[in-house]
């Protein structure tokens, strides 16, 4: 079975189960811990040693995490392992996020700019996206720097990328030049 049909059925499960015992707030703040202790090299590597048993893993997770993060997420990462789909984690938890936000209708925008963008602007920049219609009212804003734009901005969401930076000006009038347009050709 591929990895990713293994994350969403692992995922939808989690999520309607909490869905049902109403703790799908606090799962979703347990999956975010979860997210960024993944990135952890180390319990990255636990969790993908098949040398490991299970109840070693069981018990550094419940070592590390026990009051932390909620019964039913304990009790979910235990089935993981008993399982043996806890190699398998990082991804499940990716693919809960983006269902839980499906589930709530949040649109994800990514905003990269050149420089650091005051609240102000970014407050600006959600209103507009909201105005326009492309997306829902509730919107996760991520703002990133890359200094290689130059100016301008990068605006992506939805699958959809808006480029208005310098650098890709400059690369559309490049292209424009390469072509030489007002020369005829014979």
């Amino acid at each position: 079975m591929s990895v990713l049909r293994i994350a969403t059925r692992y995922a939808k499960s989690l999520l309607e189960l909490a869905s049902d015992q109403n703790k799908l707030a606090a799962v979703h703040e347990d999956v975010v811990t979860l997210q960024g202790a993944v990135k952890n090299r180390d319990l990255y590597l636990l969790l993908k040693s098949p040398i490991i048993q299970p109840a070693q893993k069981n018990a550094a997770l419940k070592a590390v995490f026990a009051g932390k993060l909620d019964v039913l997420t304990m009790l979910y990462l235990e089935l993981l392992v008993n399982k043996g789909r806890e190699a398998y984690l990082p991804e499940i938890v990716a693919e809960f996020l983006d269902q839980y936000r499906r589930l709530k209708k949040v649109t994800s925008v990514c905003i990269t700019t050149a420089v650091e963008l005051s609240p102000a602007v970014v407050s600006t920049i959600e209103s507009k996206i909201i105005a326009s219609g492309v997306a829902t009212a509730n919107l996760d804003v991520q703002t990133k720097v890359n200094p290689d734009l130059i100016g301008g901005f990068l605006l992506e969401f939805d699958n959809k990328r808006y480029d208005a930076s310098i650098a890709q000006k400059l690369a559309d009038l490049k292209d424009d030049f390469s072509k030489n347009l007002y020369v005829k050709e014979f």
